[in-house]
């Protein structure tokens, strides 16, 4: 009487456990495989095999997890898809809307610049209430005891940038863009317009030359910088003058070594600064005695003079810029900068003896030679800089070391909305709603819809006179409900637009409800690697319909194709809707390796009957299903008994564990790399590879392989 070893502790397998005549076999749950004792399972790490996933793979016991980088969307269970913004709400964009991958950008039209919350469009200049742009930097010029001293201030709008050891640039304000004002948007929101034309600003553009200095931008000595203080500059370190009507500057210090003259002449350090100033004409100075031509003149000459104050300064290196209350030189004489060699750029910090830039959200202190998180009420979204920039908004300081505009506080919430995103704030007015915060425009429903109330944040509170399902847009001229087009979807209730499907897939019908509906269509190809794959457009998700993949293996020189079908799904109907078939070529009378319409989840492996294989898969328009995988090896002809003695023996399929091995992924490029090459039979076989397969595999494989290798002995 047979002995049912499976009653008694399971049989000692981890999982399963099945009483045959004489004997009984473990196998394991899906996800896991039988290690080599034939008892123990082990979870199958999917991640390890190649093309599980896009982008990123997460293992767990018995199953793993695909996830796509930011911008990009999971379909067809294993892929990932560039997700389109600009199809959901235009991108929440107020004028267009551009699709990159992984991303997209909001434009803006001529005249017109990206708000800070880079969906708005903005006037391209800042104005103030009397039509002219804010002045941003401050140029002063002092004279004390003959010697002319000229600073450079920037409260806001500076950029620092450190191009190399001895050579940055800097800008500081904001350039004036002259032109007509951008007329005002039929929106909610009323933006500040300016209410003339801006005059263009005056401009100069120097360059100036330093002896024997480097250009490092390194705060000034502080006993140097209290004598200046004590000698009169008072009302601030450098008392504001004519010149401080400067807007904006862009300046770059460059240094380079120059050889004097005489072979023996030891090297000089000759530093280069060039400098681009703009000055506001202030047209309100105009009179009848001197118009505004003469008034331009005498702006332009107010320019040339400081910037021949500036070059005197400069000579005798008298000129300095100011940062969130540091003074900073422009360049150093080769004595001073001997003491700082082993010192970082300005912007940087030593760590771990590596210089590293100030990150966002902080900023260089020349006073305190450190970072320091910006204080609230300012932001920097930039590296190195050596100030934070003033949050739009005074209400609501917002936290320390804002990283960017967002962060400062006092934003709009939904519903909402202001002349900058800031508070004060207007509640969207009926009839508009506003998703976002941070807006300086509300959306219209369209269509002359309402809403129920103002402060609306979403196309659901307009009220349209019927909500659309899912797989639905509303059109609001027409007032109905719209299919969602093939290549779009919509899963949620209530909306007006339709979602376009990620990447290169599409659906098979108007209307769907999930991106799981769009599908890759892309299949068939040559394929002539020694080893590879044929699968499914779409695969592990379900294939698309009305699809016609020819795929062609030409293998190298001498060489025979093996191929393993690990399992199969086809749609159960009674005629061949979908159909798999692999034949010598593409004419209907030439050879049949393999053909079939139905699911099968038994594995099989088979060579090919011709040495070339064409092979078709075709779907029709109802039917959809999983698929296939299809992995194929090429091998020496010289081993054609070799692989038909194994694929033709029963044993190779009859255990379910040997089954699972030709499910396997990695078991199965194993076993191939046996059939392809069968002296490497030998390496998966020692003690470190045993674990690979079970027992009872290793020994079905031995017998085969060394009985054929015995000749060659």
């Amino acid at each position: 009487m047979d002995i049912d070893e499976c009653l008694e502790n399971n049989g000692g397998c981890d999982h399963f456990c099945r009483n045959t005549v004489g004997s009984f076999e473990c196998s394991c749950q899906k996800g896991y495989k039988l290690l080599t004792n034939e008892r123990t399972c082990q979870d199958i790490d999917e991640c390890s095999f190649e093309r599980t996933c896009d982008h990123t793979c997460i293992n767990y016991p018995g199953s793993f997890e695909c996830l796509c980088h930011k911008g990009y969307t999971l379909y067809g269970l294993t892929h990932c898809g560039d997700i389109d913004e600009c199809s959901i709400n235009n991108g929440s964009c107020e004028y267009g809307c551009v699709n990159t991958q992984g991303s997209y950008e909001c434009v803006c039209p001529p005249g017109e610049k990206l708000h800070w919350n880079k969906k708005d469009c903005v006037e391209a200049v800042k104005c103030l209430p009397n039509g002219k742009p804010a002045p941003r930097a401050q140029l002063s010029c002092t004279k004390n005891g003959g010697v002319e001293a000229c600073s450079l201030s920037c409260p806001s709008n500076a950029l620092f940038l450190a191009d190399s050891e001895n050579s940055y640039t800097l800008s500081c304000g904001v350039p004036v863009q002259p032109g007509k004002a951008p007329q005002k948007r039929n929106t909610t929101a009323s933006l500040q317009t300016c209410a003339e034309t801006l005059s263009p600003p005056v401009k100069q553009k120097a360059r100036f030359r330093i002896r024997d200095a480097k250009c490092h931008l390194r705060p000034r000595n502080k006993e140097k910088h209290r004598e200046a203080s004590k000698q009169g500059l008072q009302g601030g370190q450098f008392p504001c003058t004519d010149d401080c009507q400067v807007t904006f500057v862009n300046l770059k210090c460059d240094s380079s070594k120059k050889r004097r003259r005489g072979r023996k002449s030891p090297s000089k350090e000759v530093s280069h600064i060039t400098a681009e100033f703009e000055m506001e004409m202030k047209e309100e100075e105009a009179s009848d005695v001197c118009d505004v031509d003469c008034v331009r003149e005498k702006t332009k000459q107010r320019l040339q003079n400081a910037m021949r104050t500036l070059r005197k300064s400069i000579n005798k290196q008298q000129f300095y810029i100011q940062f969130s209350g540091t003074v900073y030189e422009v360049a150093q004489r080769a004595a001073r900068q001997s003491e700082d060699t082993e010192s970082c750029s300005t912007g940087q910090v030593l760590i771990d003896g590596k210089c590293v830039s100030c990150g966002v959200g902080t900023f260089y202190s020349g006073e305190q030679e450190q970072c320091v998180q910006c204080p609230p009420g300012t932001y920097q979204d930039t590296e190195g800089q050596l100030s934070c920039e003033p949050c739009p908004s005074t209400e609501g300081q917002g936290i320390a070391g804002a990283k960017n505009v967002s962060e400062c506080g006092g934003q709009c919430p939904p519903g909402h909305f202001s002349t900058d995103g800031f508070r004060p704030c207007q509640q969207c007015a009926l009839g508009t709603f506003q998703p976002e915060p941070g807006r300086v425009l509300c959306f219209p429903c369209g269509g002359g819809l309402m809403t129920k109330q103002p402060g609306s944040t979403s196309f659901k509170d307009c009220e349209a006179k019927v909500h659309c399902a899912p797989g639905h847009h509303y059109n609001s001229t027409t007032h109905r409900c719209i299919r969602c087009p093939v290549g779009t979807y919509q899963s949620e209730f209530g909306q007006n637009y339709c979602i376009n499907c990620p990447g290169n897939t599409t659906t098979d019908f108007d209307g769907a409800t999930n991106v799981s509906h769009c599908k890759n269509q892309m299949c068939g190809g040559e394929l002539g690697e020694l080893m590879g794959y044929i699968e499914s457009p779409n695969y592990p998700g379900d294939y698309p319909s009305n699809v016609d993949c020819i795929w062609t293996i030409n293998p190298p020189n001498k060489r025979r194709i093996l191929i393993v079908v690990p399992e199969i799904f086809l749609p159960i109907e009674d005629e061949c809707g979908d159909v798999l078939v692999m034949r010598k070529s593409a004419l209907p009378t030439s050879i049949t390796t393999y053909e079939t319409c139905q699911t099968y989840e038994r594995p099989i492996a088979f060579t090919s009957r011709s040495r070339k294989l064409w092979i078709q898969f075709k779907s029709n328009e109802g039917n959809s299903g999983k698929g296939f995988q299809v992995p194929y090896v090429t091998y020496d002809e010289d081993y054609q008994q070799l692989i038909e003695d194994i694929v033709r023996d029963g044993r190779l399929y009859a255990s379910e564990n040997h089954q699972e091995i030709l499910k396997d992924k990695k078991l199965i490029k194993a076993l191939f790399d046996v059939l392809a090459h069968p002296h490497n039979y030998f390496k998966y076989t020692v003690q470190e590879s045993k674990e690979m397969f079970p027992r009872s595999f290793i020994k079905f494989l031995r017998s085969k392989v060394s009985r054929f290798l015995r000749p060659y002995k």
